[in-house]
C-alpha cells in the first residue's frame, strides 16, 4: 500500500506535508520526501492500494485505553441519573446481557470506534467476551480483551463467581483468542486479566488473577481510586489505600493498567513511578467523580493514556475526551496558577498515542508514525472549513476535529475505512439490527 503527497504528524508531532509512505507487512516501511521519492517507490503493480493523500492529514491511529464493549446498548441511559448508577443501572442491564446482545454490541463499538478513528482500544471487561472476540477480530482492529472478574456476595445469579470460577473465565478466554490469533502474525487482539473494582473482589480473587497472569506473562488491569467511595471501602477494609493494597498482595508491575486512577494519594503517585504501572483517565466520565493530579502524576514520569469509558458514558470518540480534558486540566490547575498552556497539545496527543500505546504494551511498536512501526493510521480530511486554513494544525487537531472527518483509516497495514465506508463490517446490516432491537427492547 502507498499513501501518495500526503500531510502528516510525525514522530516529533511535527506537522510534515509532502510526504510519501510506504506500507508492507503490516508495518511502516518507508516515509519519503515526495519529490525525492525514487521512480522505484511510486511505480506499483495494478493491483496494489493506492491513496491520494493531497487533501489528507495521516496521524496513528487513536488508542482508547478504557472502554466497555458490554454497555454499548446502554447509550443515553446514565446521563443525568442520580448517583449509583453502577447498582441501579449497569449491573442489572449487564446481568441480563446474551450472546446474541455482546455480539451487536461489539459490532456497534467496532464501527463507532473506526469511524471515529479510533484503531486500538483495552476493553475493560464484560461477559460473552468470546463473541466480542470474533467481531473484533472481523474488524481489524487492534485490542485488548478482558472478562468481568468479581466475586463480591449478593451480584445477580447470571453474573455471580467465586474467585476460582472468575479467574477460569478470563483463562478460557485467553486460550480462545490465542487460538484465533495463530495465523495472525501480528497478533492484533490479546487478553488481559481483570479486576472490576477492588470493591468487588475478595483479596483471594486479587492474589488468583495475580498467578494466573503472571502465569501467562499478561497484563492486569482495575478500575483504580474512582471515586470516595471506593477508596474509603478499602481503606475501611484493609486499612490502606488502593495502590498500597495491591503492593501488600504483590500484584503491581510495570504490566498493570489502572483505569481512571482519580483520587491518588502522593505516596500511592510514588508507588505508580515505583512499579512503573501505566494508568488512564476518561474525562467525560470522571467529570462526574472526581479530577485526576494528572500533572503531579507526570511530574513523576508515569505514562498516562486517554479512554471513553465506553458509549454508556458518553460515546466513543477520542477527539470529544481531548477537548473536554484540556478544560479540565485548565480548569482545576491551569487556572489558579495562571497558565493556560498546563497540558497543551502536543501532551494531550502524546497521551492519547504514546501513552495508549504504552496501555495496550505495544509502546515501542504502536502510537507513532515511524519507519518500522505497525501501520496503524488513520486520514484526516483537511479541506474542511472547521479545520483549514490553520495557522497550528496540532493545535486544531486538539481544538476542532471531530469523528466525522475522520476518511481512511488502516490496522496492521490493512485498509479497513476508505472514504469512509467500513470495508470489513456490514455497516447497513448492523444499523438495521440495532434499529431491531431497539424496538424490541424493553426500557
Amino acid at each position: 500500500m502507498r499513501i501518495l503527497d500526503t500531510t502528516i504528524l510525525n514522530e516529533q508531532y511535527e506537522i510534515i506535508r509532502h510526504k510519501d509512505i510506504l506500507i508492507a507487512d503490516g508495518r511502516i516501511q518507508k516515509i519519503l520526501d515526495t519529490k525525492s521519492s525514487t521512480d522505484c517507490f511510486r511505480v506499483r503493480e495494478k493491483t496494489e492500494e493506492v491513496i491520494d493523500g493531497r487533501h489528507l492529514l495521516f496521524l496513528p491511529g487513536l488508542i482508547d485505553s478504557h472502554m466497555h464493549t458490554g454497555q454499548q446498548l446502554l447509550r443515553g441511559r446514565v446521563l443525568d441519573e442520580l448517583p449509583m448508577i453502577w447498582t441501579r443501572i449497569m449491573l442489572p442491564f449487564e446481568s441480563r446481557l446474551t450472546k446474541e446482545k455482546m455480539r451487536l454490541s461489539a459490532e456497534l463499538a467496532s464501527l463507532e470506534m473506526m469511524k471515529s478513528g479510533t484503531t486500538g482500544f483495552v476493553e475493560a471487561g464484560s461477559y460473552f467476551m468470546e463473541e466480542a472476540a470474533a467481531v473484533y477480530a472481523d474488524s481489524g482492529l487492534r485490542g485488548v480483551l478482558s472478562c468481568s472478574t468479581m466475586d463480591q456476595p449478593g451480584l445477580p445469579e447470571t453474573i455471580a463467581d467465586t474467585a476460582q470460577s472468575a479467574v477460569e473465565r478470563t483463562d478460557r478466554l485467553y486460550e480462545f483468542v490465542q487460538e484465533q490469533m495463530k495465523d495472525n502474525q501480528e497478533k492484533t487482539l490479546k487478553v488481559y486479566y481483570s479486576l472490576r473494582s477492588l470493591m468487588s473482589c475478595s483479596s483471594e480473587l486479587v492474589c488468583l488473577v495475580k498467578e494466573h497472569a503472571f502465569e501467562r506473562n499478561a497484563w492486569i488491569q482495575a478500575h483504580m481510586n474512582e471515586n470516595a467511595g471506593e477508596v474509603n471501602a478499602i481503606v475501611t477494609r484493609e486499612h490502606l489505600r488502593p495502590y498500597e493494597y495491591l503492593v501488600k498482595l504483590g500484584v503491581l508491575s510495570d504490566h498493570f493498567l489502572g483505569a481512571h486512577s482519580l483520587l491518588v494519594s502522593e505516596k500511592e503517585m510514588d508507588l505508580l513511578k515505583e512499579y512503573e504501572v501505566k494508568v488512564c483517565h476518561c474525562p467525560f466520565s470522571n467529570c462526574g467523580k472526581a479530577a485526576p493530579n494528572t500533572p503531579g502524576l507526570f511530574a513523576r514520569g508515569i505514562s498516562i493514556g486517554l479512554g471513553t469509558d465506553g458509549t454508556a458514558h458518553g460515546g466513543m470518540s477520542l477527539w470529544n475526551e481531548m477537548k473536554i480534558f484540556r478544560s479540565v486540566m485548565n480548569l482545576l490547575h491551569g487556572v489558579p496558577m495562571a497558565e493556560p498552556a498546563i497540558m497543551p497539545a502536543k501532551k494531550i496527543l502524546q497521551m492519547v498515542l504514546g501513552g495508549g500505546a504504552a496501555a495496550l504494551g505495544e509502546e515501542n511498536s504502536c502510537g507513532c508514525l515511524k519507519e518500522g512501526y505497525r501501520a496503524d493510521l488513520i486520514g484526516i480530511n483537511l479541506d474542511q472549513p472547521h479545520i483549514f486554513p490553520s495557522g497550528n494544525l496540532l493545535n486544531t487537531l486538539v481544538e476542532s476535529v471531530n469523528a466525522n472527518d475522520v476518511t481512511h483509516m488502516i490496522v496492521n497495514g490493512k485498509l479497513v475505512m476508505k472514504n469512509r465506508e467500513v470495508l470489513t463490517l456490514d455497516e447497513e446490516r448492523i444499523l438495521y439490527e440495532a434499529k431491531e432491537y431497539l424496538e424490541k427492547e424493553e426500557w
